[in-house]
């Protein structure tokens, strides 16, 4: 969170505190005067609406200029593993020297170039997508669900919940965004309004679910 202030304009909460206690990370931070967009969305006007994913869509853009360091692969902030609660076995995952490295994991070592495709064309279409050259990896807060979206009257005063947050595959914020849970499934028709549509990127993340258990 304090990278993101320190090179963003977004709102976040002030972090006073942090430690561990019985085994257990704690932070103290500043309470934010404001609401989800979960609250009251449905009674939200269109133009409404429209101010605060404009005001959304400009944050991603300031972290989507944020440069990532060199030889990073797909890490949290710190080069450490990335944590994600979604995914299948265990919260923490690498850090992975490549995006390739990364795919790997997530379809558990599998070498989905040995499927067959008349058995398995959708595997295959998967691996296709996941074999392609990848760009460096892009800032990525990584649960951008309107539950962690703060907003007082018509504007946003605070994105939290950055717990999933690292360098990852610039399709990563659009698909976990798209991919709310049942509480949050208005939200799927917002995504587009405030990130680049990747239906292919989405059409292969659900590939990647239906096969591998994953969220």
């Amino acid at each position: 969170m304090e990278f993101v202030r320190q090179n963003t304009t977004i709102p976040l909460p002030k972090v006073y505190s942090a430690f561990t206690y019985k085994g257990h990370v704690y932070i103290v931070m500043q309470r934010i005067d404001g609401a989800t967009l979960a609250h009251n969305w449905h009674r939200r006007t269109e133009e409404s609406r429209l101010r605060i994913l404009l005001q959304l869509k400009t944050m991603v853009e300031q972290l989507r200029k944020l440069e990532s360091p060199d030889g990073v692969g797909v890490a949290n902030i710190d080069r450490g593993p990335i944590f994600d609660s979604r995914l299948p076995t265990h919260f923490y995952w690498g850090p992975f020297a490549s995006i390739s490295d990364f795919h790997s994991a997530l379809l558990d070592g599998q070498n989905l170039d040995m499927t067959s495709t008349e058995a398995f064309p959708e595997l295959r279409e998967l691996a296709s997508f996941y074999n392609q050259p990848w760009l460096q990896p892009v800032f990525t807060h990584g649960d951008l669900s309107s539950l962690n979206i703060l907003c007082k009257e018509d504007s946003i005063v605070a994105i939290i919940d950055w717990e999933t947050a690292g360098w990852l595959p610039s399709y990563w914020e659009y698909v976990t965004a798209w991919n709310v849970n049942p509480q949050n499934s208005f939200w799927q028709e917002e995504v587009d309004k405030f990130l680049a549509p990747l239906p292919y990127a989405r059409k292969m993340d659900t590939i990647r679910r239906k096969y591998f258990g994953l969220f």
